[in-house]
């Protein structure tokens, strides 16, 4: 049996991985995040869960001793709304990254696993909505989302470095826009699938059929369901595989088509009205899965369509009922 720590187990990715891994009874579970116990989206009674701030050397010690594999899923991070308007934070996360690997470093841990983004790859190359996929390789000459994406693509170097210097066997996944149940839907954290979901029900549910959309709609993204994650993630960690790899959909849509697939679910026709103001991120961006396939012979396959709808049911059912968000599993 194995020893697994994950890493932002109180998030959205986090709370996902720790329930897969405890449905597939191969390794004993540590389960750490900062938030407080009663705010984790999903907790099990029989997963060690542990409240530590990560951004401490000696808590990343705490959180890594006695572990064989170490999930990094920790970051301050949200959708745009968050990260345009919060760079500093932002960056302060490469704290937690540096002290987990050196406290894997330590203890000698047998692999680790970082979760960067699709913020790490070049701003020209994603200036027109029919962007063209972006390679691994399209990271370089840097010029990544200014914040979150400096301090992912720092990490990655790190993660790189302390495997040549250090040999702590690290993996990285480049993610692609990840949604599904059991996440952030308000509050200025969530991300694109969640907020229209959420504005969706709201404007059902008031009336008035209108919604608001963040720029012109015309900005292109690729949207992974949180199923795929976690296989490309399990399958990457336990590979001999050890670059960067896009992790991500290559499912390109507007963001006024993906409103128009969340109102075809709710069966509702809304008014939009568009925040040009409002932060938008980069025009397009798409996930190249050449190498994915090349590596692994697999890719992301849920359909937008279909993860939508599994998301929007949570969504409306967390809306709408008075039971709380947080699920304790016994």
């Amino acid at each position: 049996m194995k020893k697994i720590v994950v890493c932002g187990a109180g998030g959205f990715i986090g709370g996902h991985l720790v329930a897969d891994l405890r449905r597939q009874g191969l390794a004993e579970l540590r389960a750490v995040d900062c938030k407080p116990l009663e705010s984790w989206y999903q907790r099990f009674d029989d997963v060690e869960s542990v409240q530590l701030d990560l951004s401490d050397l000696a808590a990343c010690e705490k959180a890594v001793a006695g572990c064989d594999v170490v999930y990094n899923l920790a970051a301050d991070m949200g959708g745009m709304g968050f990260i345009e308007l919060n760079k500093a934070l932002c960056m302060v996360t490469v704290l937690l990254n540096t002290h987990l690997l050196m406290a894997a470093r330590k203890f000698e841990v047998e692999r680790f696993f970082f979760s960067s983004s699709a913020c790490v790859y070049n701003a020209d190359k994603q200036r027109d909505p029919k962007v063209t996929a972006l390679k691994e390789a399209d990271a370089y000459p840097a010029l990544p989302e200014d914040g979150y994406g400096w301090e992912k693509l720092f990490s990655e170097r790190m993660c790189r470095h302390f495997r040549e210097d250090f040999g702590v066997q690290t993996r990285v996944a480049r993610y692609h826009n990840v949604y599904g149940p059991h996440g952030t839907y308000a509050g200025g954290r969530e991300k694109a699938p969640a907020a229209i979901c959420r504005k969706v029900i709201e404007a059902a549910r008031r009336g008035d059929h209108g919604i608001e959309i963040w720029g012109d709609g015309k900005q292109t993204r690729s949207f992974m369901y949180i199923d795929d994650c976690l296989v490309g993630t399990q399958m990457l960690l336990n590979s001999d595989f050890a670059e960067p790899i896009n992790i991500g959909s290559n499912e390109l849509v507007s963001i006024n088509q993906l409103v128009d697939i969340v109102e075809e679910i709710a069966g509702v026709q809304l008014k939009r009205s568009y925040n040009l103001s409002a932060p938008k991120g980069v025009n397009g961006r798409n996930s190249d899965n050449t190498l994915i396939k090349e590596t692994f012979a697999w890719e992301p396959s849920t359909k937008l369509r279909d993860g939508l709808e599994r998301t929007y049911a949570w969504i409306y059912d967390s809306m709408t009922s008075e039971q709380p968000a947080v699920v304790n599993f016994a």
